[in-house]
């Protein structure tokens, strides 16, 4: 298996990184040169991976070709290479339907999309495909666990809910900035709140509902049940569904998905 990746940034590198390191026999990864410095600095770290001169080049060698670039960028970056009936299309673009993927790969016909997240570089991803199995499935398997659906507008919603990432941090934030507030320094507030949320992977890792765990760190009479009651009464919960609703709308109805 020989994966050839197009558009190499934070996602592509942390795929490569996946199937690279500390792995016995690691697939063979060919990297276009867009992103030059991180393509140079993956290809210096493994040895199964290499910098190809062109586009072109990546789509030759490829048996199953990762696609990992802005949507905005897809039609420039594609439309003068030369694809093969026999490849694996992977597609890691958000808003781009199977359809129109379809007309970008042709003749390519098995093509599939995932929503890919930084922590398969840990191999401890768990990543949405569409449609189920196929090469999709093969790969993200080596790098965690697979979703696979065969719903495109479920798969639509989980590609919006990724867009939250950014308001997590800034909801850390204004902890953090609330404790500078009231005395601590900058560097110990994020320090110390790091630390509260970073102690949650066990619980978020152990199968409980989400609903579930919140009630169970809401003890009665306590802190966590005053400050999560402020929060439910106040429109922060309903914020949250209209802004994933817009994400989700943008998504689908994106002119050239």
């Amino acid at each position: 298996m020989t994966y050839g990746i197009i558009g190499v940034g934070t996602i592509a590198a942390a795929i490569v990184s996946g199937l690279s390191d500390s792995i016995e026999t690691p697939p063979d990864i060919l990297l276009s040169p867009r992103n030059a410095q991180v393509s140079a600095r993956l290809a210096a770290r493994y040895p199964n991976v290499s910098v190809c001169p062109d586009n072109q080049a990546v789509v030759d060698g490829a048996s199953t070709l990762i696609l990992s670039l802005r949507p905005q960028d897809a039609q420039a970056a594609l439309r003068t290479l030369r694809f093969s009936a026999e490849q694996s299309i992977v597609s890691v673009m958000a808003g781009k339907s199977i359809e129109a993927l379809g007309r970008l790969f042709a003749p390519a016909k098995a093509i599939a999309r995932a929503i890919p997240l930084p922590i398969v570089a840990q191999r401890r991803g768990s990543t949405p495909i569409l449609p189920p199995g196929g090469a999709a499935k093969a790969l993200f398997d080596l790098l965690g666990v697979t979703i696979e659906l065969e719903d495109a507008q479920v798969f639509e919603a989980m590609s919006a809910s990724t867009a939250t990432v950014a308001a997590h941090f800034a909801y850390l934030g204004a902890i953090s900035s609330w404790l500078v507030r009231h005395g601590l320094s900058s560097d110990a507030a994020t320090s110390y709140v790091a630390s509260i949320f970073a102690g949650l992977t066990p619980a978020l890792q152990s199968g409980e509902g989400l609903d579930r765990l919140a009630q169970d760190h809401a003890t009665r009479g306590g802190t966590n049940e005053l400050f999560l009651a402020h929060l439910t009464d106040s429109p922060v919960c309903a914020s949250i569904d209209q802004g994933l609703e817009k994400v989700f709308q943008r998504l689908v109805r994106r002119p050239d998905a």
